[in-house]
């Protein structure tokens, strides 16, 4: 049982390697009578493709998403959906001369004491080529959520590379989408640019931090205990490669503040509960209070790199490894549009979740004021 599922009304599973034939995704659980198309995945894919500028792997894939099954005449059937993207640009040779090494900072060696194999083409199942599936699934999620929730949006920028963060009180969501990085701060994207290009040219690579925000979350969708909807998305964000930390709102920062600073004080508002702040993130035991929904989550460097590395080999022998061939020296960039398809999947299934229990009306109203 390897776990290749996630979600559990709204169901993904991923399959495919980074250098076999092809990859993809079975949907179950969506709602029938949605409008989809590729047209309305394919964007997401864009987002996320290899090869777009100078800073991500220069691999060039086109990410073609074929919908196989699930959809008829333009919309969801409610039967399984089959999401196939080919792999059209694999070079295989790349890896041949650490077939019989394991490189360090990769799952190589973990894959190895579980399996006893493992396909070194690219890293196999472990490659983060695997999460153009997820986003690929995302996109099946976010048509869902435009039908069920309009006002609802997701979206992800990050936050820092390396020890260089932004400045938040330049934040500026328009620039996101104006420079590689999904940098909301323009003057932090410039600094980044030249500090990613002496990394590149000394073999080396850097880590990152990404924040994923959703606003218009209704207000009661999680679960106060084994299902939290921080539970979900810590698990979610987790479950990302190279990923090594997830906080929600404040996150780690909560344990500098006080009783009195961290706690969200709430007064009466036109439009229902109006919040001083959000150090919570949106959620509170478990349960989002309509606030924007916040995630962070911290992305390791990029494990191959030109610089030697010490290593065995698979009989136990001392060796140094160097992996050549085409990877990111920022692997964080691309996992921005990731991030987002995993909170855009997790909303989903816990949205359906919140149905099945409680209908689709809101349960307990506060009264707002004129």
């Amino acid at each position: 049982m390897s776990f290749n599922t996630f979600g559990r009304l709204f169901r993904v599973t991923t399959w495919g390697e980074s250098h076999g034939p092809a990859l993809g995704a079975t949907v179950d659980g969506c709602p029938p009578g949605v409008a989809l198309d590729e047209s309305l995945l394919q964007p997401w894919l864009d987002r996320r493709r290899p090869g777009q500028n100078r800073y991500t792997t220069q691999r060039q894939e086109a990410d073609q998403v074929e919908i196989l099954s699930g959809v008829y005449e333009g919309r969801t059937t409610g039967t399984p959906i089959q999401l196939m993207i080919r792999n059209t640009d694999q070079r295989s040779k790349d890896y041949s001369a650490i077939a019989e090494t394991f490189r360090p900072g990769h799952a190589d060696i973990t894959y190895h004491q579980k399996y006893g194999l493992r396909d070194p083409r690219g890293g196999g199942r472990s490659s983060a080529r695997e999460t153009a599936a997820r986003v690929a699934a995302a996109g099946v999620a976010r048509a869902v959520l435009a039908d069920l929730v309009p006002g609802l949006s997701v979206r992800g920028y990050m936050v820092q590379m390396g020890p260089r963060a932004i400045d938040r009180a330049r934040f500026d969501a328009d620039q996101i989408d104006r420079n590689p990085f999904w940098c909301p701060d323009a003057e932090t994207a410039t600094a980044w640019a030249t500090d990613l290009d002496a990394l590149r040219k000394a073999g080396n690579s850097v880590g990152a931090v990404i924040e994923v925000a959703a606003r218009g979350v209704p207000a009661g969708l999680g679960a106060p205990i084994y299902a939290k909807l921080d539970v979900d998305l810590a698990a979610a964000m987790m479950s990302i490669n190279a990923v090594k930390g997830v906080e929600i709102g404040a996150g780690f920062g909560a344990a500098a503040l006080t009783g009195v600073e961290n706690a969200d004080e709430i007064a009466p508002g036109p439009q229902g509960p109006a919040f001083g702040s959000n150090h919570a993130g949106g959620i509170l035991g478990g349960i989002a209070t309509g606030q924007e929904v916040v995630v962070r989550f911290a992305v390791k460097p990029t494990s191959s790199i030109l610089t030697p590395r010490a290593s065995i080999t698979r009989a136990g022998e001392a060796t140094e490894v160097v992996t050549k061939g085409r990877h990111d020296p920022c692997v964080g960039i691309r996992a921005v549009p990731v991030g987002e398809a995993m909170m855009a999947c997790v909303l989903l299934d816990q949205l359906l979740l919140h149905r099945a229990q409680c209908g689709e009306g809101p349960r307990g109203q506060i009264p707002t004021t004129d």
